[in-house]
């Protein structure tokens, strides 16, 4: 058995070694869907409005996947001890992610951006 024990071990709070994980991912997403949403607004071709509708779901679905992955697989207890609000906060930014999902409403963008940038504070903090 001690063949088979490693004579190192590494530890690391995340599924991989710190750095991998970033919310710019999900900004990147929730900015194409607010760029989409006034895209979307400023146009009258019914063609192009549909292909608004079709990305934009879908960018809005990468960001709540961008999110969820941050969520269970970077923050761990130790950071919601820290930052008691990380629940809510993420819970908020997922159904905000959802809400931009069912709008052509910028606002709706806006507010998605403006959740991750609260994670992204928060998430500069931890890494520090």
């Amino acid at each position: 058995m001690s063949l088979l024990r490693p004579k190192r071990v590494a530890h690391a709070h995340c599924d991989l070694m710190c750095g991998v994980y970033d919310p710019a991912q999900a900004r990147i997403e929730a900015e194409s869907v607010r760029a989409i949403q006034q895209k979307y607004q400023d146009s009258d071709d019914e063609v192009f409005r549909q292909r608004c509708v079709i990305i934009k779901e879908q960018r809005a679905e990468l960001a709540k996947h961008h999110l969820w992955v941050l969520w269970t697989d970077y923050f761990k207890p130790p950071h919601v001890e820290a930052f008691p609000q990380l629940h809510d906060l993420f819970w908020r930014a997922a159904k905000s992610a959802g809400d931009a999902k069912k709008s052509m409403d910028p606002a709706s963008g806006d507010e998605l951006l403006g959740l991750i940038a609260e994670i992204t504070d928060i998430f500069q903090k931890t890494k520090s």
